[in-house]
């Protein structure tokens, strides 16, 4: 049975808890299109959804994340947003422009629950077999090592991320003019927010009791940032802004890219980013992969792990550059914004294991210990974005 009007206000309360997922989506195939409101609490439904009734049977996702997610019937996912920023949470944004301009890489959405116009849950379709690339990049970088192959899949992702870029950069009814330049100022802010990340990260790594490398790295990533300072314009668009290997499914018929909800450690961010942000934390999570392999091989086959990392990413970033030309949309991406957006992602990297998940430290530590070493004079230091 459906929530219903009467209803609707306890399945908000409920958010998450044995029984509220099947009943909104339930509520959700009553619903069909449109919208149900009851006081502050509002359904809204995007349609068009199977008529099948969900039978009830829910299973939560155990793989990390800032949110709590459900799957019902093996047909839809729930996720119920632990947190939520401001009405104009960005997803509900996002979803909509993208469904207007025809990208189909994602997860259908089916609909959303709000309360005071902050979304609560979001609601699409579950596909088949999905993993998430912290479990199936990792397993195939894994064979690597042992004379493997990795498939080519990070030119497969650079491919995935072309494509949404474009598609984030084409006008629609709700996003009409999707690409602006911003001048030298707005730049100047982006480099006081990383800025601030790099000083959150350093007073939470004391805070932490952990090898005290970052008063080490302190002005060899501000020498990175500094380059902001000579980027006098540049484009801005349409973002996912937490896109990471994470973000992107594996699924019996490819790869789709699911979760714009934003950054978990960024309260407030503008509408419109540089493309090099997304490109940028998507590389620096292909190293994480790495990371995560080189600690279930027992750091057994570090070196070649590292050099599969360096690979992965410039094989990465030539498949952005040959979707975003083959579009004729190769303005999108400045690649001055590379290397200050990859020092920042490592601190916003920090700064989310720090306040959400401790036992991450090791992926952006070992980064940055890779890009700037563990000692002035450290041989290995190697920071690939000069």
């Amino acid at each position: 049975m459906g929530v219903g009007v009467i209803g609707l206000p306890a399945a908000a309360a409920a958010a998450g808890s044995p029984g509220s997922s099947a009943a909104l989506v339930g509520a959700l195939v009553d619903l069909g299109a449109g919208r149900l409101t009851v006081d502050d609490i509002e359904l809204r439904g995007w349609g068009p959804v199977a008529r099948q009734r969900p039978s009830g049977v829910e299973r939560a996702l155990t793989v990390d994340q800032t949110h709590r997610s459900v799957v019902v019937d093996e047909t839809w996912r729930v996720k119920w947003l632990r947190s939520t920023g401001s009405a104009a949470h960005p997803a509900l944004r996002l979803l909509a422009h993208l469904r207007a301009v025809g990208f189909s890489r994602l997860p259908q959405p089916v609909g959303v629950l709000l309360r005071g116009g902050v979304p609560l849950a979001y609601v699409d379709a579950y596909l088949p077999g999905a993993r998430d690339g912290w479990e199936w990049c990792v397993d195939r970088v894994l064979a690597v090592p042992a004379g493997g192959r990795d498939g080519g899949f990070p030119a497969d992702l650079g491919a995935l991320v072309a494509d949404l870029l474009v598609a984030l950069a084409t006008p629609s009814d709700v996003v009409p003019v999707p690409v602006a330049l911003v001048d030298a100022e707005v730049v100047a802010g982006w480099r006081a927010q990383a800025e601030d990340l790099l000083d959150a990260a350093r007073r939470l790594d004391v805070a932490a009791d952990q090898p005290a490398w970052l008063p080490h790295w302190d002005p060899l990533l501000r020498d990175v940032l500094d380059r902001l300072g000579s980027v006098d314009r540049t484009v801005v668009q349409p973002v996912h802004a937490d896109l990471h290997v994470g973000q992107v499914l594996a699924w019996d018929a490819g790869l789709a890219v699911t979760d714009f909800d934003g950054h978990p450690v960024v309260t407030e961010a503008a509408d419109l980013a540089p493309a090099a942000r997304d490109v940028a934390s998507m590389l620096a999570s292909l190293d994480h992969v790495a990371r995560i392999a080189d600690r279930r091989t027992d750091r057994s086959a570090s070196a070649v792990l590292r050099r599969w990392a360096k690979a992965a990413q410039a094989s990465f970033l030539t498949a952005v550059d040959t979707g975003l030309a083959a579009a004729g949309r190769d303005d999108l991406l400045d690649v001055r914004l590379l290397g200050p957006f990859l020092v920042e992602q490592e601190c916003r990297d920090l700064v989310y294991a720090a306040r959400h998940l401790p036992r991450w430290r090791y992926a952006p530590w070992g980064t940055l210990a890779a890009w700037f070493g563990t000692a002035p004079d450290d041989p290995s230091r190697d920071f690939p974005w000069t």
